[in-house]
């Protein structure tokens, strides 16, 4: 009897998806009886590694399955089982980028909600800010890339766009050039952005924002709350500008006003949005209290839940303990050479935040870690990185 495979190019939030993932599971532990183990074929796994049945689901849901595992060879389907639908279809690629603004924005409950019940227009006639954002971010999605355009939306293609470039290094220049080539090259109606610019400010409410900081050359003070318009350093006097290197006796040039330049900035990307986004989706708002529903008990230590530390943080502050969803970070901090040449000396410090809620298999991995702070070079911060952890401290203060 054929296979319905169709499921495998569903959305991961689909009711669809979820009912062929169990189907799968069943059919391939029923076929290995006695395993407890089977390679799991998840797109970070790619059937490389065992995993028990509860392991596998939980991979599935989370990561999607590899969608070009399309005959089952390591799960027990053989010549006898046909594969019935794997083709992808129109709505696919629609799916994908619905799926990408529900993870973003958590507000997959609320569209299903509206299509079944009338009333529920009503109660969200004015939408807040981030909904805003949201629908917009849909329209994009429906926008064809060119009339009769079946493989590409305009957003998805422009997302495409950009990871190419964060891949290859590509200039913001080379960028707008491409967009200009591209929009002759495609037929008339094409719907491209013009410039970098425009992709640029159409993708912003996707990511998560950071906020500049002026920061003393010497790693003295930040440019911030009352020292915010200071023009040197209340600390060594050094001034907060880039010294400017034209000589130039040219009356045109002097009359000129030129844009000053902040000597060293730091990156700060805020918290706050990004604690919300994992209570956004049900999946890791579930596991973010794991590590009071779904630890297991016993003298091995998997995960910090488990040291003496944690335990005697619970002691010391047993209200906070009491709550589950209450976050738990961890703190780690590195330099490294950015422009991958040894011969430039230049050292980047990124500050990186671990949330130890969630278990030992999401909380290490690099899709869950948030980018707090990026502290320029050229030299280490040294035991001066406490001025540049100041607008962390105080966002962790006020939370």
């Amino acid at each position: 009897m054929p296979i319905d495979k169709s499921w495998m190019q569903k959305s991961r939030v689909s009711s669809e998806y979820h009912k062929g993932v169990l189907e799968f599971l069943d059919f391939a532990f029923t076929n290995a009886p006695g395993k407890e183990m089977l390679p799991c074929p998840c797109i970070r796994c790619n059937n490389c590694v065992m995993q028990k049945r509860e392991i596998m689901y939980d991979h599935l849901l989370d990561n999607g399955i590899a969608r070009n595992y399309v005959r089952w060879l390591m799960h027990g389907e053989y010549e006898f089982c046909e594969p019935a639908n794997t083709s992808t279809n129109e709505s696919d690629m629609h799916d994908e980028m619905e799926e990408m603004l529900n993870d973003a924005f958590g507000m997959s409950m609320l569209n299903e909600e509206s299509e079944r019940s009338p009333h529920v227009h009503e109660e969200f006639e004015k939408p807040n800010k981030d909904a805003n954002k949201f629908y917009n971010l849909l329209r994009e999605a429906d926008h064809e890339l060119y009339p009769g355009c079946k493989k590409f939306t305009k957003l998805s293609f422009i997302i495409r766009l950009f990871h190419m470039k964060c891949l290859n290094g590509w200039s913001n220049k080379s960028f707008t050039m491409l967009l200009e080539l591209l929009k002759e090259a495609l037929p008339e109606g094409e719907t491209l952005p013009s410039n970098y610019y425009e992709a640029k400010k159409l993708l912003r409410d996707l990511g998560l924002h950071y906020i500049k900081i002026d920061a003393c050359p010497s790693d003295c003070m930040l440019y911030s709350k009352e020292h915010a318009n200071a023009n040197e350093c209340v600390v060594c006097g050094v001034s907060r500008w880039k010294s400017s290197d034209d000589n130039s006796t040219d009356e045109f040039t002097k009359s000129v006003k030129k844009k000053k330049i902040p000597a060293k900035v730091l990156r700060y990307f805020p918290l706050k949005p990004r604690l919300q986004r994992l209570y956004m989706s049900s999946k890791t708002a579930s596991h973010m209290k794991w590590h009071v529903d779904g630890r297991m008990e016993g003298e091995m230590m998997r995960h910090p839940v488990d040291s003496l530390a944690w335990k005697n943080f619970d002691n010391v502050y047993p209200s906070f303990a009491l709550e589950p969803r209450n976050v738990r970070l961890g703190l780690a901090s590195d330099g490294f050479n950015p422009f991958g040449n040894m011969s430039i000396s230049y050292s980047m410090w990124p500050v990186v935040l671990i949330p130890y809620n969630l278990p030992p298999r999401m909380c290490m991995k690099q899709t869950f870690f948030m980018l707090s702070l990026l502290i320029p070079g050229p030299t280490a911060p040294g035991n001066d990185i406490d001025i540049y952890l100041q607008p962390l401290i105080d966002e962790l203060n006020d939370l």
